[in-house]
């Protein structure tokens, strides 16, 4: 058992929030950090999604041990108080450059000595933010993977400065908030999970950007090569969501392909095309969130259509 009681969730966003409530739900008193009230509010539906998940897929679940879960979680917009007595801190803001700096000069002037801070980052290098931290040897990467209840596995991955203390008190809290431990050797970009699965994510994308064939097709051999319909790129798509998936791509600004999808994601998500958690991406979804086709999104005509349209 670890001395991490006071867990600190920076980001409320699809991830964010699935965190803060998993981790409250095992038992550690948690605040979730978002940057105003307009966040907060959006990830209090997050909250009441989530607990409806557990009931519907966690065999443990039931609406008392989901109430005292949101007992234990508590929301702010107020990074003094989100900072003040943590014990570990998980930063799961953007997958936006500018962002995590701002974030990470904010706090290294905040966080108390005993504080650990760990990266959610799925494709940034921990390394390039250490020292902003003003902690280097208490920084790592706590990678979590999309729908943590039941995905329920966390990368655990050190910098050349984390303290080998630290790097295994991460690894002993990772159980104590629901979640089975990955240990990686050394820093690698992607870590595991997005190492296998983001190759797989940027071909569907490329076969639909250089309109090789549309997204019913490429879904098609996908569920059909994979013998299931779980593990398909725009499905998957839709579960990670948009917004993390255009920063993703709008990152990588020497690739054309990847900034032909950025640019359709972008032009999604302004005209409300979210993923599976506003009931429309690639596919739309009922009120169960059960898929009943694809979206006008994914049938768009790009080759035709500008963004003006």
């Amino acid at each position: 058992m670890t001395d991490i009681k006071n867990v600190t969730i920076l980001g409320a966003g699809n991830l964010g929030a699935q965190i803060a409530m998993f981790a409250a739900y095992n038992g550690k008193n948690v605040i979730s950090y978002d940057i105003n009230d307009d966040a907060l509010k959006a990830a209090a539906g997050r909250f009441d999604t989530i607990g409806k998940n557990y009931l519907n897929d966690l065999e443990d679940a039931t609406e008392e041990k989901v109430s005292e879960a949101r007992s234990r979680l508590t929301q702010t917009a107020d990074l003094v108080e989100a900072a003040k007595d943590a014990d570990l801190i998980i930063e799961a803001v953007p997958e936006n450059t500018d962002i995590k700096n701002e974030t990470y000069s904010k706090l290294a002037e905040l966080m108390p000595e005993k504080t650990i801070l760990a990266t959610n980052s799925s494709t940034l290098r921990p390394s390039d933010f250490a020292e902003l931290t003003g902690r280097p040897d208490k920084y790592l990467a706590m990678h979590f993977a999309n729908n943590i209840h039941l995905v329920n596995i966390v990368e655990v991955m050190p910098t050349a400065k984390t303290d080998p203390e630290i790097f295994r008190t991460a690894v002993d809290v990772a159980p104590e908030i629901g979640m089975v431990p990955i240990e990686l050797n050394k820093e690698h970009p992607g870590y595991v999970i997005n190492t296998l699965l983001i190759p797989w994510l940027d071909s569907g994308a490329l076969l639909w950007t250089r309109n090789i064939t549309d997204v019913e097709t490429i879904e098609k051999v996908a569920s059909t090569i994979t013998r299931g319909d779980m593990f398909t790129p725009f499905y998957i798509f839709d579960r990670i969501g948009f917004g993390v998936a255009y920063h993703i791509t709008a990152n990588n600004k020497d690739n054309p392909d990847s900034q032909e999808m950025a640019r359709r994601l972008k032009w999604g998500l302004d005209n409300g095309y979210v993923g599976t958690e506003s009931g429309k991406g690639f596919y739309t979804y009922d009120a169960d969130g059960n898929r009943t086709g694809l979206s006008d999104f994914a049938t768009r005509d790009w080759s035709t259509e500008s963004d003006a349209d």
